[in-house]
């Protein structure tokens, strides 16, 4: 059984799509969602889908050893992060090099980095009259949305689009590609 964990930091949206992907999978499943956030409605989400669902402080994860314990009883095939906003500390990475991936909502290296995340992503591709934007899916280094690019994908942005719009766009982007980008890679 390929098992994923997956990190979250709100709503879940995310987490959501890609367990419900896997439901019908013989060979895969969400077994695992952490979160940073108490109050995160992942963690609804999980419950609904009877996927345990861990909250960690913010000591838990850059100084002690008890996220990263918790992951290696898991012993996960790929660990996902799905709107998850700390940067991943090294020894984590180092522990599941090249099994840690990212969605970001724009075509990095555009719009990337520290505080480029959400609405602020969106807002600045509307103010700086973009004509498309995306989605990347990248593996996870010791940088923000730096690691190496897996997959793209583009959507229009017309003069008239509000950053609502646009996020709508990405959203739907996410949505289609994220759970197959997810199944090609534990394939590969």
């Amino acid at each position: 059984m390929k098992k994923i964990v997956i990190f979250a930091s709100g709503s879940g949206t995310n987490a959501e799509n890609i367990a419900k992907h896997f439901l019908n999978t013989i060979d895969t499943r969400v077994t695992l969602i952490l979160s940073n956030k108490q109050d995160a409605y992942v963690f609804e989400r999980a419950k609904k889908l009877s996927i345990p669902a861990v909250y960690f402080e913010k000591h838990d994860f850059y100084q002690s050893d008890k996220v990263i314990n918790i992951i290696r009883k898991e012993d996960p095939s790929l660990i996902v992060l799905a709107g998850f906003l700390w940067l991943i500390p090294s020894e984590l990475i180092r522990s599941f090099e090249g099994r840690i991936i990212n969605i970001h909502p724009a075509l990095l290296p555009k719009y990337g980095g520290k505080g480029m995340y959400g609405d602020a992503v969106h807002r600045a591709v509307v103010e700086n009259g973009e004509k498309e934007t995306g989605i990347t899916i990248h593996f996870v280094n010791e940088v923000y949305d730096e690691g190496k690019i897996i997959f793209q994908a583009k959507c229009l942005v017309h003069p008239s689009d509000t950053p609502e719009i646009v996020a709508q766009k990405v959203h739907e982007l996410e949505y289609e590609h994220f759970p197959r980008v997810i199944e090609g890679l534990l394939k590969g």
